[in-house]
């Protein structure tokens, strides 16, 4: 396949992430009211580098997620955003490199507060976080005007509060958004479990909504990080919290299923996002048995589909580095429920750089892709993006 090929299609890259300004939330919330406590950015003398904190909590490095092109080898990272390429943060600058890349359009994913919005809940304050999820949503908007045609907002939810994210997801679709991103993981953060009847009103309201469910890996519990083995290595560890996390998100699929989520919400879609596609036909396959093995359907009578059903009736997987593995799984279950991601600019993202094994996304399409058909290739790239997130 030649590279110029892959310009034709508009590819849809569903799953990157905006690399948040350090006035985010400073700029557009009463700093007087809640001084410190409204996420901000200091210098943090024990770790030499810029960091987010939530008063007086380090969240996170401030420029730890901005890998792309950078020059050493994650867990290695960034001090701070002025050493950065300025694709990773400014709109404009990353038109240019999704230009340069083949990318058209991306869908747009936070980084701070959690994939999920989970670690606004740590501020304690029911009004402060909800004014932080707000100034989220409203800053991502701002960001994604630059070009409301290739930039696709997913909004973050103040999933504490089902009637406030019904406010929320109404306000934030007027303001350009086209899907909602929610923690697989809600009980970790002491909330009801995903299958629970509690969040049938906003499995509901996003149904109404045409809105898709995005569930992005990392968004509960991250003690994978303390089951390395320090030993082993820094780079070799970091290298193994990929894996573990990607896989992590059969258990989403598994809860949505088993719950009977899909089969109360037919019309709702759902999203496993950075989580790649080629052992779903596996976790399919093994669902469909124990679901007959352990009696399900003389329990559930009203489920009319088996679990593979159910997946590939509203789901979707996302992809980046693979290449046989994803020939393997479109051969298995088709096209229709798998999306072309980057992750850009993340530490495992597809973007060029002296400290990666990354290609260009355009090169990697071109070579590793080639054996899939074109017509499976073209809804892979952009069609199955286009009709999730309702894009021209």
């Amino acid at each position: 396949m030649l590279e110029a090929q892959v310009d034709s299609w508009k590819v849809i890259d569903t799953d990157t992430h905006v690399i948040e300004p350090y006035d985010l939330w400073t700029s557009r919330m009463d700093v007087r009211r809640w001084g410190d406590r409204v996420p901000h950015v200091r210098f943090d003398d024990k770790m030499g580098e810029d960091a987010w904190f939530f008063g007086e909590t380090r969240v996170g490095a401030a420029a730890g997620a901005a890998q792309a092109g950078w020059h050493e080898y994650p867990p290695d990272h960034p001090p701070n955003l002025e050493v950065v390429d300025r694709s990773t943060w400014d709109p404009t600058e990353r038109l240019a490199w999704m230009d340069a890349h083949g990318i058209w359009a991306q869908v747009l994913y936070p980084n701070v507060a959690g994939f999920g919005a989970g670690k606004l809940l740590t501020i304690g304050d029911p009004d402060l976080m909800y004014g932080c999820v707000r100034a989220y949503n409203d800053f991502l908007a701002e960001y994604a005007s630059a070009d409301p045609r290739r930039y696709v907002p997913i909004m973050a939810l103040p999933m504490w509060d089902v009637q406030l994210c019904e406010a929320e997801i109404a306000r934030a679709v007027e303001l350009g958004h086209k899907g909602v991103i929610m923690t697989g993981e809600p009980a970790f953060w002491g909330l009801p479990k995903l299958a629970d009847p509690h969040w049938d009103r906003l499995w509901a309201c996003l149904q109404e909504a045409r809105l898709s469910v995005n569930f992005h890996i990392g968004s509960g519990d991250m003690s994978i990080f303390d089951a390395a083995y320090a030993p082993a290595g820094r780079h070799a560890n970091y290298a193994g919290f990929g894996v573990q996390f990607g896989m992590s998100n059969a258990r989403v699929i598994a809860n949505l299923i088993t719950g009977g989520v899909c089969h109360r919400f037919p019309d709702l879609r759902f999203v496993s996002v950075e989580s790649g596609v080629g052992w779903i036909p596996f976790a399919l396959a093994h669902l469909d048995w124990q679901w007959n093995n352990c009696g399900v359907p003389k329990e559930h009578p009203e489920y009319d589909l088996l679990p593979s059903e159910y997946f590939l009736r509203q789901m979707y997987g996302c992809f980046w580095f693979e290449t046989d593995t994803v020939t393997s799984a479109v051969e298995q279950l088709g096209s229709k429920w798998v999306l072309f991601e980057s992750d850009f600019p993340h530490p495992t993202s597809m973007s060029p750089g002296p400290a990666t094994s990354a290609v260009s996304p355009r090169t990697y399409i071109a070579h590793s892709l080639s054996g899939i058909p074109e017509a499976d290739l073209r809804r892979i790239l952009h069609d199955n993006a286009a009709d999730l997130y309702h894009l021209g």
